[in-house]
């Protein structure tokens, strides 16, 4: 399973509105293992950028102008994308500043779902918590994913937080290290890539295993030596 985390920038919010992408990041993901192949490229819009847009990313037409155009790295990003899942933050924002780039193009697909699928990861996390705020900084946050180098915003950087988010949201409990192993509920062990756990293992139920009395009796006996060394003990024995 081969997936793309992308994000863009722009020079402000509506593509039908002449409105050009000045950023591309994407990183790629193989069977939910960050791959470490990644694809940014700036690029020169053609045309100026709006305040606000400029007041999110920093970027402006003067800082991008010996950038090349998007024709000229169309190519390479399409065969970068090919045959993946876009995961993707608002999707409808970014896949419509695509779908208008590559309608600028004599030989490019209308649409970028003709060469990839598309997953939302908004639509995603309204579906997991709805009524809550589902920005990517608040998911940050609610899966304590560090973003603190997040001053502006950036394309590579915000795919790079985003695969984090989206592992996080669908991958339940995770290991410590990449190629950890992780005991199923049959007693048998499942070797995975990053250390984390595939959404159909986190759904499986899961086996209870209860302390013996011998075992039991261990841990009395101990909680009872703290109490007597420390003079309290937060669990004392029943």
């Amino acid at each position: 399973m081969r997936q793309i985390v992308l994000d863009t920038e722009t020079t402000g919010l509506d593509p039908a509105g002449g409105h050009r992408i000045i950023e591309i990041g994407c990183v790629e993901m193989v069977n939910r293992r960050l791959t470490g192949q990644r694809f940014h490229q700036y690029i020169n819009p053609q045309r100026e950028v709006d305040e606000g847009a400029a007041e999110v990313h920093g970027m402006t037409l003067e800082d991008l102008r010996h950038n090349p155009v998007f024709s000229e790295i169309s190519d390479d990003f399409l065969a970068f994308v090919n045959g993946g899942e876009l995961i993707i933050h608002n999707a409808p924002f970014d896949v419509g500043f695509i779908n208008a780039e590559l309608a600028r193009l004599t030989q490019a697909p209308a649409d970028i779902g003709e060469c990839c699928q598309v997953l939302d990861t908004l639509e995603l996390a309204r579906r997991l918590h709805p009524g809550q705020r589902n920005s990517l900084d608040a998911l940050c946050q609610r899966y304590g994913i560090d973003n603190t180098q997040r001053q502006l915003h950036g394309a590579l950087l915000d795919a790079e937080i985003l695969a984090d988010v989206y592992l996080a949201m669908t991958g339940g409990q995770v290991a410590l290290f990449a190629g950890d192993s992780v005991t199923n509920g049959d007693g048998g062990e499942q070797r995975h890539a990053a250390g984390r756990r595939p959404v159909a293992e986190a759904e499986q139920p899961r086996r209870v295993i209860r302390a013996s009395e011998e075992e039991a009796g261990d841990h009395a006996r101990y909680l009872e030596q703290m109490a007597q060394s420390a003079g309290r003990c937060l669990w004392p024995p029943d």
